[in-house]
This record gives C-alpha cells, sequence and structure tokens, in this order.
C-alpha cells in the first residue's frame, strides 16, 4: 500500500508544521542587523553583544534536556503550543524593551520557545507524515532555511521606516498564526477522543510514555555528532568566516558579506535535496562521507589558496552542513516510536548545540592566542573529517529501540 496523499486528513498538520518552521530562526537574525541602533537608543554594549550572541545555541542546548520530560508529561502538541506562546512572548516583550535586561529576557523566552519547537519538530512530522517523512522533514527544512536568511534582509529597512521595536516586534506576528492550526489541531483530537469513549466506554486512556534511554545507544550518539559538527562549523562561520576571509584572502568587508551570504545559502538546496536522499538511500553514511570531503576541501582551499577562487572555498565549506537536514531524518528514521524521537531529538539537539555554542568562542581563542587564522581552521577542518567516523555507524539500518533491546538496556 502506497504513502496517503499529503493533505488528506492532515492539511492541518502540513500547515502547522510549515509555520512553525517560519519561527525557528526569525529571532535568532532579526536582531544582529540593527544592534547598532538599539545599542544607540538602550545601550547594549559589547559586553552585552556577546551575551545576546550566545544566548540562542545555550537555550536550544538546555531545552533539548528538558523538553522530553515535558513531552512525556504533556504530549506534543501542548508543549508545541507552550514553545509558540514563549516566543510570541518574547518577541513582543523585546520590542517593548525599555533597557538591556528586558531585551535579554525577552530573547531568552525567544530562544527558549525555539529550542523547544527544534525538538519536537521531527517527531511531530513522524506522527503526522510516516510515511512522507522525506517529503515533509524537506519542507520543513527548507522553511527554516529561508525563515534564516530573510529577517536580515528586510530588517534594517523596517526599523529605518518604523523603527527597531516595529522590526522586532513584527516577528510576533508570523508566531501568532502559528498557533492556529495546532489549537485546531488540539480541538479535533479532543472531541473526537470524546466521540470515541461515548462510542465504547471501555476505551482506555493511552499511558503516558516511559523513558527511552538513547544515550546508551552508540547510533545516538553517532546522530549527534553528526548534528554537533553541523552546529559547531555553522556558527563558527557565522561569526567569524567575513574577518577570515578579510584577513586570508584580502577581501573587502562587502565581499565578506557576500561570501558569508553564499555559505549560508547552501543550505537551501541542502534542505531540499538531502532529506529525500536519505529515505531512499540504502547506507546514508555516503552522505556523511561528503560533507565530510566538503568541509576539508573547503577548508584546505582557505588555508593553501586562500586568494584564488575563495568562493569556491567558502562554498564547498557551505556544502558541509548538509549534515543538519540528514540528522533532522535520522532522528525518525532511526526510531521505531513517536517517544524515541522526542527521546532522540531533544539528546541530539541539546549535545550539537551546546558544541555549537563552544565554536564562535573556541575559534576567538585559537586566533587571539596564535595570531592567524591555520589553527582555527586546521581544528574546523579536522571535526569535519572526524565526522566521517560518525557516518559508519549512522549508515546501520537499525533503530534505536533495536538498537537498546539487543543490549539489553
Amino acid at each position: 500500500m502506497g504513502p496517503r496523499p499529503l493533505w488528506r486528513g492532515r492539511a492541518l498538520a502540513l500547515v502547522g508544521i510549515v509555520l512553525v518552521a517560519a519561527n525557528l530562526r526569525t529571532a535568532v537574525t532579526s536582531l544582529s542587523p540593527i544592534f547598532a541602533e538599539i545599542d544607540g537608543d538602550i545601550g547594549v554594549g559589547s559586553v552585552g553583544l556577546g551575551l545576546l550572541g550566545m544566548l540562542p545555541p545555550l537555550c536550544f542546548a538546555l531545552f533539548g534536556v528538558f523538553t522530553p520530560r515535558l513531552v512525556r508529561r504533556l504530549h506534543l502538541e501542548p508543549v508545541l503550543l507552550i514553545a509558540l506562546g514563549s516566543i510570541v512572548a518574547g518577541h513582543l516583550m523585546r520590542s517593548l524593551a525599555p533597557d538591556f535586561a528586558v531585551l535579554a529576557i525577552g530573547s531568552a523566552l525567544c530562544f527558549a520557545g525555539i529550542g523547544i519547537g527544534n525538538v519536537v519538530l521531527p517527531p511531530l512530522v513522524k506522527k503526522y507524515f510516516p510515511d512522507r517523512v522525506g517529503l515533509v522533514t524537506s519542507l520543513y527544512a527548507t522553511v527554516l532555511s529561508v525563515s534564516t536568511f530573510i529577517p536580515p534582509l528586510i530588517a534594517v529597512p523596517v526599523a529605518d521606516a518604523a523603527g527597531w521595536q516595529v522590526s522586532l516586534g513584527v516577528w510576533s506576528i508570523v508566531a501568532m498564526l502559528a498557533v492556529l492550526p495546532w489549537i485546531a489541531l488540539i480541538v479535533r483530537e479532543r472531541r473526537d477522543a470524546r466521540a470515541a469513549a461515548a462510542t465504547d466506554p471501555e476505551i482506555e486512556e493511552v499511558p503516558r510514555a516511559g523513558r527511552v534511554l538513547v544515550h546508551r545507544s552508540p547510533i545516538a550518539w553517532a546522530i549527534a555528532a553528526v548534528f554537533a559538527t553541523s552546529s559547531l562549523n555553522a556558527y563558527a562561520m557565522f561569526t567569524w568566516l567575513p574577518t577570515i576571509v578579510g584577513d586570508v584572502a584580502g577581501v573587502t568587508p562587502a565581499q565578506g558579506g557576500l561570501l558569508l551570504s553564499l555559505f549560508s545559502a547552501m543550505g537551501v538546496p541542502a534542505s531540499l535535496i538531502v532529506p529525500m536522499l536519505v529515505a531512499r538511500l540504502r547506507n546514508v553514511a555516503v552522505l556523511v562521507y561528503v560533507a565530510s570531503a566538503c568541509f576539508v576541501l573547503g577548508y584546505l582551499g582557505l588555508l593553501l589558496w586562500p586568494a584564488t577562487l575563495t568562493w569556491l572555498w567558502v562554498l564547498l565549506a557551505g556544502l558541509g552542513p548538509l549534515l543538519f537536514p540528514l540528522a533532522l531524518v535520522l532522528i525518525n528514521l532511526r526510531t521505531a516510536t513517536h517517544e524515541g524521537a522526542v527521546a532522540l531529538s531533544g539528546f541530539v539537539q541539546s549535545v550539537g548545540y551546546t558544541l555549537g555554542a563552544l565554536g564562535p568562542l573556541v575559534v576567538s581563542l585559537l586566533h587571539a592566542v596564535t595570531g592567524s587564522w591555520t589553527v582555527p581552521l586546521l581544528l574546523l577542518l579536522a571535526t569535519g573529517a572526524l565526522c566521517a567516523i560518525a557516518g559508519r555507524i549512522t549508515g546501520r539500518p537499525t533503530t534505536i529501540e533495536a538498537d537498546l533491546a539487543a543490549r539489553g538496556r
């Protein structure tokens, strides 16, 4: 029996997943382009700027740990509503911030909601679209990629026209829209449950899910390593790429910005293609090897021939984070149950974003100590190369639950 039509009986879920994905990066990328204007108004300072820059991956990691516990208590959809409510409140608080403290608290609320949303979205795909995991993951990963670079494009024009408060607050509207289909789905599911109970009073309530100890499985650690490699390299390059190519290749700041855009833009084709490839390939390790090779070749080019074909080395390094959509699909393909998907998603993203938060800092410290970009680039190259080891494990066609059962855990 083939897959169900994509829309039949689950149109609300599809719209809801797409709208949630559209909210998972707006709070991150809408702030930095207008830092100067905000600083001039309420005073942020370099320390405050550094704190706001570290908040996203730290919040993503922290709430990656706690979200599976929330889901076991409340189930997926109510937890998602909590996440969206936090994002809406955070956007509004940031737009009304009279000082840095309120701006930071509002940002933390946004990033907390996003951290929860990051974790629950893959299990929601598994729940509503088990027959279309690759396609729907491709769709929402692409929307997520697009929502990463749209806010910086309009942040400054909106701030110039209406003020930085409006530029930050406008994204609360997108978050409010995402709430609507999930409220409708929860109402419909409860109505159906009541109807079923009235028809058959002996229907028992579904028991709460137990804890899946994913950290005891090598497969979970391998997927976490894949996600962490993508996160660490992406955050490090988002922070330092314009400076690196300016120093080693002699490009202008404007050209450095264009190269960063090129690096970021590689996420769009990767998000479109990789999830559907993963669902069809016999051995997904091939994609990990390709990503590792892209990282190695890109960084080698910047080390050995930085001023020659700089765009090519940046493009190759930008293809390395194809590991991100790959990890998102593996969360579903390597679990047999919704409970397993929630637990694996939380574990993978907490580990990945913790290392992602360290990437810019470690690169900065190595550059400060050595006075050059050689050692930082060699470190990033090494992380890309070592990820190939995890590829062999992720290629095993089994699930976390089966792996744990075989190990007697």
